[in-house]
């Protein structure tokens, strides 16, 4: 097993900046360090600082046994396991690696015969045992608990029972840093991909699929009603949006809008349509944002789409940790859930027009606009009626807020990764400079 003086700067460099789960390629690393380490049976736990050029750092968990690269070896991720199971700490130079199991939790009694990777994954790095658990470890650290440890903690021990159980976790407790290192949860086998689901079913059968978005929209509804139900604890009771929180979100909206048009290239035919209307869209903005009431701001997924969920024989949904290129802060901020159903209904969007550029067959006319009502009447028939707008109007008014701002993003990041795909943005902002204005 690799000690923490066997990681040299050079070799830490190389090895993070190598992988998947770094999270800024094409920055130059001037410097590395190990800020902490805990030797476990087998397996270095280590932090590593990474500088850069600019002067700014970030923090990775680097899991070592003869190679660098310990969560390869399943007898080491076994290790981690183990000691969830146990709850007992183990010391760090300057802090402490501390292990918690749920209590009551079946799935940390099994063997763990076998383990594989999951290979897909882009920000953290994940182990499956037995088609029982898995095992997922954050790899970039912030200081604070991870907010999937505690969207997960907080569901299970409400029974929400359209996630997998949160089974344990560990973290660091120390100088540097306070950070959770990685969960444990139940795994679901032979689960199908929300996304790749909604491409199969739209070119095979897309009214099946439909038929599945009521219970979607109620799966989310009851997920937001529960995230709301505890008045009382300070990370998760609902609070009423104040009107400077509504001008916040309206400004910070508006900020994305002149941004992105104003890097709009005038050489792609796909873009005609939105050319030259930035001053049209923030106006419509505007005018979205005069409505009545605007419901409380609550706990949230933070990065609801397709993607994240999983069909057995019900929805599961998965991935609490919000949006990746968000600080931890902003990804624990309590939010509209609007903004939830928001990111669904432009994953519809994604998927009725991404089906024939994946599948080679066209969504059937006005399949996206059946797909959001039937997940709309799903979702307002369960959610808790005092976390929402009052009315229809203002219901449909500040969804119309969130639905832009997914837009836009949308926008400016085809525009830099998959400009094949601009033209789903760009209708999703034409939509809405369509939709009638109510005086």
């Amino acid at each position: 097993m690799k000690r923490a003086a066997d990681l040299d700067e050079r070799g830490l460099i190389d090895y993070v900046t190598r992988q998947r789960w770094f999270g800024s390629k094409g920055r130059e690393v001037m410097a590395a360090r190990v800020l902490d380490a805990a030797e476990l049976p087998g397996l270095l736990v280590a932090l590593v600082e990474l500088r850069f050029r600019e002067g700014t750092h970030e923090v990775y968990q680097v899991l070592s046994g003869e190679e660098l690269d310990g969560l390869a070896v399943p007898a080491l991720a076994r290790e981690l396991v183990h000691l969830i199971r146990s709850g007992k700490p183990q010391p760090a130079g300057e802090g402490t690696v501390e292990f918690h199991q749920v209590e009551g939790f079946a799935g940390l009694g099994s063997e763990l015969t076998t383990a594989r990777p999951i290979q897909s994954e882009q920000t953290n790095s994940s182990v499956v045992f037995d088609e029982e658990l898995i095992l997922k470890a954050y790899r970039r650290l912030e200081a604070g608990i991870n907010p999937e440890l505690e969207m997960l903690r907080f569901l299970t021990e409400h029974g929400f029972a359209n996630v997998p159980p949160l089974g344990g976790w560990y973290a660091y407790v120390g100088r540097p840093l306070e950070a959770t290192l990685g969960i444990v949860q139940q795994f679901v086998p032979n689960a199908l991909d929300g996304w790749e689901l909604a491409l199969d079913e739209l070119a095979e059968a897309p009214d099946r699929f439909l038929g599945r978005l009521g219970r979607l929209g109620v799966v989310t509804a009851t997920m937001h009603s529960v995230l709301a139900s505890e008045p009382g604890d300070p990370s998760f009771g609902p609070e009423q949006a104040s009107v400077e929180s509504l001008g916040l979100l309206t400004a910070s909206v508006d900020e994305e809008i002149a941004r992105a048009f104003v890097e709009l290239p005038d050489d792609l035919d796909v873009l005609d349509p939105i050319l030259g209307r930035g001053e049209e869209v923030r106006e419509r903005l505007r005018m979205l944002t005069h409505a009545g009431t605007t419901g409380r701001i609550i706990r949230h997924h933070g990065d609801f789409h397709l993607g994240q969920t999983v069909w057995t024989d019900d929805w599961i949904v998965l991935d609490f940790e919000g949006e990746p290129a968000r600080s931890l802060p902003e990804r624990r901020r309590k939010r509209s859930p609007l903004r939830d159903v928001a990111g669904m209904l432009r994953s519809f969007a994604y998927a009725a027009s991404a089906v024939e550029m994946l599948r080679g067959t066209p969504a059937p006319g006005g399949w996206e606009d059946r797909a959001r009502d039937e997940f709309l009447d799903g979702y307002l028939e369960a959610v808790e009626p005092t976390i929402i707008p009052s009315g229809r109007e203002a219901f449909d008014q500040l969804l119309a807020v969130f639905e832009l701002e997914k837009a836009v993003y949308e926008l400016r990041y085809e525009l830099n990764m998959r400009p094949d795909w601009l033209g789903i943005p760009v209708a999703g902002i034409m939509r809405m400079l369509e939709q009638p204005m109510r005086a």
